[in-house]
């Protein structure tokens, strides 16, 4: 059994490996900083599980995942994220994740969850799928900010965050054109006028870690 662990901290990774150790006999572990090395991992060998964190560097865990899940489709992914559940869970489930995880859960629950995942089964804590339940039996009523894609959502966090727009395209990867676009396209999306319309409604929602 080959587990690959992808988080920008040692120490978290080497947290997860001893966590998983106990409880996986036998497994052998990988592990990766960024999400280039997390691609490189899956391109070279076959990974029983993969736990993925969402803020990885550089590019999202959800723009990890979904190349990830284009190479592999089968692998299943446990992402991981200090983020609440009912903002980032849905997407990364869409996304092709087979659980989500707060990283402030226990040992049991961490387990717990691999376990399910590596089975093919989904994970959600247990709030979480009441929540989706209700949901489901309600008339959706989507928030401004659930109208944004991945990309969009990521932008507006980053902005609300301080990061200027040049700022925001190198830690992306794409040009300050595209990043004014994403911002452009949020502004509209959410009928909103300036920056501080979105700085103010992310810090309303909690939406930063």
């Amino acid at each position: 059994m080959l587990i690959l662990l992808a988080d920008d901290h040692v120490v978290v990774r080497r947290g997860l490996r001893d966590m998983l150790a106990n409880a996986f006999a036998g497994a052998q572990f990988v592990e990766a900083g960024t999400g280039d090395e997390v691609v490189g991992h899956i391109r070279r060998q076959v990974c029983d599980l993969l736990i993925l964190d969402v803020n990885m560097p550089g590019r999202s865990g959800v723009d990890v995942l979904r190349e990830v899940k284009g190479l592999t489709p089968d692998i299943p992914v446990l992402m991981l994220s200090v983020q609440p559940e009912d903002q980032y869970a849905v997407r990364c489930l869409k996304a092709g994740a087979s659980g989500y995880l707060c990283k402030d859960s226990a040992e049991e629950e961490l387990v717990k969850a691999a376990r399910k995942v590596m089975e093919g089964g989904r994970y959600v804590s247990a709030q979480l799928s009441e929540k989706l339940a209700r949901e489901i039996q309600l008339p959706s009523i989507k928030e401004p900010h659930q109208l944004l894609s991945d990309r969009e959502f990521e932008v507006m966090r980053m902005i609300a965050s301080g990061k200027s727009l040049t700022d925001i395209a190198e830690v992306l990867h794409v040009s300050v054109k595209t990043v004014s676009t994403y911002r452009s396209r949020c502004l509209l999306k959410m009928q909103m006028q300036s920056n501080a319309d979105l700085v103010r409604y992310v810090l309303e929602r909690k939406l930063l870690a």
